[in-house]
């Protein structure tokens, strides 16, 4: 990859004046107004401030039509994705459902035999589930795309309802109703909903309804707020846009973990992971506990995942958690070895010359762990990047993850435009998608999707770019302050605060043989800091763009600095 450019962050010093004046800590009234938070009721995230349900269009059919079918006692069956949102999704759903007095079971597709989705061959095993036909079929996290399975469905007199956040094909489901505030028509201000956020809204509109019929109570029922835990994780894990109603949604949910009100299975993951739930952050939902949710759906069976999310056993949800660990260990390995082997061919094709786009294929590697294997690349090469792997003798799948610069589904909906043969499938949305082609077909579409990125940006190579937040403020850079960010929800749209400064190195050293402890002196202060992944030396006088984070060791508490990249001042 090219060197980073290092850039400061616009900031907007009207609109941080204002937060500040309403009584917010100057720094993150200034962190917070360059992420274009306007008014001090914008992070002000309570429960009252969280879009309506009634704004998402078909929710309210869609609970009428589910109320309906509990009252006359039918079968509901879950589809659910096979990935962490997919996974908290059905929890939200199972446990909300079951609180309301549904009769309901769920089925998640198995990435290797049946694929994404609602398909006729999920149909197929819905029709012959060990809870018995279903009545209703209810997706979380898919269903947007799956035509042919929502037909078959209909055939089999099985209704569906889709709850999904994909973007649209050209075909739209035959299902009874879709809940996606990103399908045609629908004014839902927050296009950003994780699928765990869609069933969660639908069942704030089911208990509404059941609130209107008199099943429930005016104000009763059940508390829908303690399942913020999973609605929390399944938003990070997705990554998904972190607007103001979904930070919403994640700090509720990490309230409730750090006050210790959390499902077994969370408690659970915390404990596998060696995290503490009373200091829960976002980086938590993002790298300790999703992974281990989506290496179930990697290389085994998401029921597993599901099955630690929805139970109340705790000890049952410490074995499930336990698994998983062991499963995501074992993910790692696989991973290690095909990142090693696909970084070799890349760096074979860019000797070559290709530049917008890195694409790699190995008839060994698991199809599990693909998506990981592009992100990797992507990262070292920052250009879009699809990694294949075999799904049948004569086919691959593919999983791809994309720059700010190159929205993937357009870049592949321009491929099957230009070669209307080459992708037998395909769906995601700007960074993050998968396809299908035919293994022959794999030399064809390299070019091919190098020519749609270079038509789609004008561009054959791209900059990396590192957006900080410029120079910290020397009386911020303490634990007080590090303790004050760490509370608070970054992540996709609203990064984390990435300063950037001049600094003497006064000593560094190699530790765990992989990573640089640093000495850093600024000004009079000094400070410790480390680079994790850095092993060659640094000058005497460097720019660095840092974190800033707690170290806790022997019941003190001092800041640190956690470098990302730095070079000579």
């Amino acid at each position: 990859m090219d060197q980073p450019k290092l850039s400061v962050r616009p900031n907007n010093p009207a609109a941080a004046e204002h937060l500040a004046a309403s009584g917010i800590h100057p720094l993150l009234a200034r962190l917070w107004a360059a992420r274009g938070v306007q008014r001090a009721d914008d992070v002000r995230l309570e429960w009252p401030a969280m879009l309506p349900p009634t704004e998402l269009t078909h929710a309210q059919y869609a609970a009428t039509l589910i109320a309906d079918a509990i009252a006359a006692g039918k079968k509901l069956l879950i589809v659910a994705d096979y990935d962490c949102d997919g996974a908290t999704a059905c929890a939200v759903g199972i446990r909300g459902l079951r609180a309301m007095g549904a009769v309901v079971d769920f089925l998640v597709p198995n990435r290797f035999e049946t694929g994404y989705g609602l398909s006729p061959a999920v149909i197929d095993l819905a029709l012959v589930h060990k809870s018995g036909k279903p009545d209703l079929i209810i997706t979380v996290d898919n269903g947007i795309a799956s035509v042919e399975g929502i037909a078959c469905a209909n055939e089999h007199g099985i209704g569906v309802i889709v709850t999904d956040h994909h973007l649209p094909g050209d075909q739209i489901p035959a299902a009874l109703a879709i809940v996606n505030p990103n399908q045609h028509g629908c004014g839902f201000p927050s296009k950003n909903l994780a699928g765990v956020g869609v069933i969660f809204y639908l069942l704030l509109a089911l208990r509404a309804e059941l609130r209107r019929r008199g099943v429930l109570p005016a104000t009763g029922g059940p508390r829908l707020d303690a399942l913020a835990d999973l609605v929390a994780l399944g938003t990070v894990a997705d990554v998904v846009k972190l607007d103001a109603n979904n930070r919403l949604l994640v700090t509720r949910g990490l309230d409730r973990i750090r006050k210790g009100l959390m499902q077994p299975g969370i408690r659970a993951l915390f404990a596998v992971a060696s995290r503490d739930p009373q200091a829960a952050s976002a980086f938590d939902f993002g790298f300790a506990l999703g992974p281990r949710i989506n290496a179930a759906g990697r290389l085994a069976d998401m029921s597993l995942g599901i099955q630690c999310l929805i139970t109340d056993d705790d000890m049952q949800a410490l074995d499930c958690a336990r698994q998983l660990d062991s499963i995501n260990k074992e993910r790692r390995q696989i991973e290690n070895v095909m990142k090693e082997q696909a970084l070799a061919a890349s760096e074979q094709i860019h000797g070559a010359g290709v530049g917008a786009s890195v694409c790699v294929f190995h008839p060994e590697w698991h199809q599990g762990v693909v998506g990981l294997v592009a992100s990797r690349l992507k990262e070292k090469f920052f250009r879009p990047t699809l990694a294949f792997a075999l799904a049948s003798d004569d086919e691959i799948r593919g999983s791809g993850r994309s720059i700010p610069d190159v929205h993937l589904r357009d870049a592949l909906d321009l491929v099957s435009k230009r070669h209307p043969a080459l992708i037998r499938k395909f769906g995601g949305h700007a960074m993050a998608a998968g396809l299908t082609l035919a293994r022959h077909d794999f030399d064809a579409f390299v070019p091919a999707f190098d020519a749609a990125v270079i038509e789609l940006t004008g561009k054959s190579s791209f900059e990396p770019n590192i957006e900080t937040d410029g120079s910290l403020e020397s009386g911020f850079t303490n634990a007080h302050v590090a303790g004050l960010l760490a509370q608070e929800v970054w992540g996709a749209g609203f990064a984390a605060p990435l300063f950037l400064d001049e600094f003497i190195v006064r000593s560094q050293k190699l530790v765990g043989e992989k990573h640089l402890k640093l000495n850093l002196q600024r000004g009079i202060q000094r400070f410790d800091a480390i680079w994790f992944g850095q092993t060659d030396s640094l000058p005497e006088r460097i720019q660095a763009a840092y974190k800033l984070e707690q170290n806790i060791w022997n019941g003190m508490v001092n800041v640190q600095l956690i470098i990302e990249y730095a070079r000579p001042a």
